[in-house]
C-alpha cells in the first residue's frame, strides 16, 4: 500500500474481491470519510459482524436514528465528569492483580492485560454483580465473543460454524446475565456507581428508558471496545518501551517526578500531567493500530480533493476504505514515520495536529470518533504508571510481528517479559 501511496498519490482505486475499493491516505484525502453526512458517505453493513457479537437491539442492527443516540449514552457516560470517578477503581485493581506477582518472574503481558482489563471492566463498567460473584464465567463467555473478531467472521457473520456458534451461545448468555442484573436492580430500587447503571437510567429524546437488551448489547459492545483494544495498545506499548531505553528510562524519570511531587497519590488530574507516558502509549497506537482500516459506502456522488492538488470524483455506491495504519506513517505529517519517536507529539513538534485531528485516526475521528479514546488512554496510564514504578522490565522474546490473520491486529504471539519487583520510593 505504501508502495502505491507514493506511485498513484493519496487516492487510488483497487479490485478486492469483487468490488472496487477506494483508497484513501491522509488527512486532506480523509475530509469526506470522516465529516461527510450519513446520507452521502455511510457506514453501511461494513460492522455487520458486531451484531451477532451484541445483538439486534443495538448499534448496527437498528436504524441510524437510533444508534447516534445510543453513541449519545456513551458520551454521557465516558466524559471527563465521570471518568474521575474511576480512577481509584482502576488503580485499586490493578494494584490488587500486580500485587499477585512474586518478588521476580517472566509473564506474557499479552496475557496478563488480557485479564487485568477484564477485571477493570468488571469493576467499572458491569459493577459487583459480576466482579464479585460470576466473573469466572462472564470471562470464559466473553473469550468466546472475541473469537468472532476474525476475516471470516467479518466476511460470513452468519454461517453456522464452530466459531459463530460458540460466538452465538456466549451472546445469548451474556445477555441473559446482564438483563438478570438490570432486572433484580430495578427490583430492590438499587442503584449503583459503574456505567452499567449509567446505561440502564439513559433516556432517548422521546423519553422513552433503554430496554434490557439494548442495555445489555451496549454494554458489551462498551466492554469489548474498552478491553480488546487496550489489551493490544497496552501490550504494543510495552514492546516498544522495553526495546527503546531512552524513552523507558524518560517514563521512569517522570513517574519519579510525579511521585514526589504527589507523594504516591494518583488521580485524574495527575494522569494527565503523564505527558510522556501519554506520548509513548500514543506512538505505539501510531505505529501498530489495532483497526488498521475503516471502511465507509458513498451513497451519492461525492468529491474528494487530493494532497496533490487534484479533484478526484467518486460514484455512488463506492467502498471506501481510510488506511489508518498509512495514515499514521506518511512523511509529510510524520518525520522518520518508521521509527519509534513518542517525542513527535510533544509541545513543539506535535506533528499529530498537522491536518487537524484527521492525521491520527486510531480512535476514527469526526462524527465516528470513539467516544472511549480517554477511558482507553486513562486506564493504560494507570497500568504502566504502576509497572514502572513498581518494576525492572525486559523483554525477552523477540520483538512482536503483527498478527494480520486477526480483524482487530494485534501482537503475534507473546509477549515475553521477566520483571523483578522495585517499588520506586516516594520523597
Amino acid at each position: 500500500m505504501m508502495y502505491l501511496y507514493n506511485k498513484l498519490g493519496s487516492i487510488f482505486t483497487l479490485s478486492f474481491l469483487w468490488k472496487r475499493v477506494t483508497i484513501l491516505i491522509g488527512h486532506e484525502a480523509s475530509i469526506p470519510f470522516f465529516h461527510g453526512l450519513e446520507s452521502d458517505v455511510s457506514q453501511g453493513n461494513f460492522n455487520e459482524f458486531t451484531v451477532p457479537m451484541f445483538g439486534k437491539e443495538n448499534g448496527y442492527a437498528v436504524e441510524y436514528a437510533t444508534r447516534i443516540e445510543q453513541s449519545r449514552f456513551f458520551y454521557d457516560s465516558l466524559k471527563a465528569s465521570q471518568l474521575r470517578s474511576h480512577v481509584d477503581l482502576i488503580r485499586q485493581e490493578v494494584e490488587e492483580y500486580f500485587a499477585k506477582w512474586g518478588d521476580e518472574g517472566e509473564v506474557d503481558l499479552k496475557q496478563e492485560f488480557t485479564k487485568l482489563l477484564m477485571l477493570i471492566a468488571g469493576r467499572c463498567l458491569l459493577g459487583s454483580e459480576v466482579r464479585d460473584t460470576i466473573f469466572g464465567e462472564f470471562y470464559t463467555l466473553f473469550a468466546d465473543i472475541e473469537e468472532g473478531v476474525n476475516l471470516f467472521s467479518y466476511m460470513f457473520p452468519y454461517m453456522p460454524v464452530p466459531v459463530n456458534n460458540r460466538r452465538d451461545r456466549a451472546q445469548m448468555k451474556l445477555t441473559s446475565i446482564v438483563s438478570e442484573i438490570v432486572r433484580s436492580r430495578k427490583r430492590c430500587n438499587r442503584v449503583e456507581d459503574d456505567m452499567l447503571q449509567r446505561l440502564i437510567d439513559s433516556r432517548y429524546k422521546d423519553g422513552r428508558p433503554t430496554t434490557e437488551g439494548e442495555v445489555s448489547g451496549m454494554i458489551i459492545g462498551l466492554i469489548f471496545a474498552g478491553k480488546h483494544t487496550s489489551t493490544i495498545t497496552a501490550s504494543w506499548t510495552g514492546a516498544c518501551l522495553l526495546t527503546h531505553p531512552k524513552f523507558l528510562g524518560a517514563a521512569v524519570e517522570e513517574q519519579k517526578q510525579m511521585m514526589s511531587k504527589y507523594k504516591d497519590n494518583i488521580d485524574y488530574n495527575i494522569l494527565s500531567e503523564m505527558e510522556i507516558l501519554h506520548s509513548c502509549i500514543k506512538e505505539a497506537g501510531r505505529m501498530y493500530p489495532a483497526a488498521p482500516v475503516l471502511l465507509r459506502k458513498t451513497l451519492k456522488e461525492i468529491s474528494v480533493q487530493t494532497r496533490e492538488g487534484g479533484e478526484y470524483g467518486i460514484p455512488k455506491g463506492t467502498t471506501l476504505a481510510h488506511l489508518v495504519m498509512l495514515t499514521g506513517k506518511v512523511p509529510h505529517t510524520y518525520k522518520d514515520p518508521e521509527v519509534y519517536d513518542p517525542d513527535r507529539f510533544r509541545v513543539g513538534r506535535e506533528e499529530d495536529k498537522i491536518g487537524g485531528k484527521l492525521s491520527y485516526t486510531i480512535f476514527g475521528a469526526g462524527r465516528h470518533a470513539c467516544a472511549g479514546e480517554s477511558f482507553a488512554f486513562m486506564q493504560i496510564k494507570i497500568i504502566w504508571s504502576h509497572l514502572l514504578r513498581n518494576f525492572d522490565l525486559k523483554l525477552t522474546s523477540p520483538f512482536p510481528k503483527q498478527d494480520w490473520s486477526k480483524f482487530i491486529i494485534e501482537p503475534k504471539g507473546k509477549v515475553m517479559v521477566s520483571y523483578k519487583r522495585c517499588r520506586m520510593p516516594a520523597n
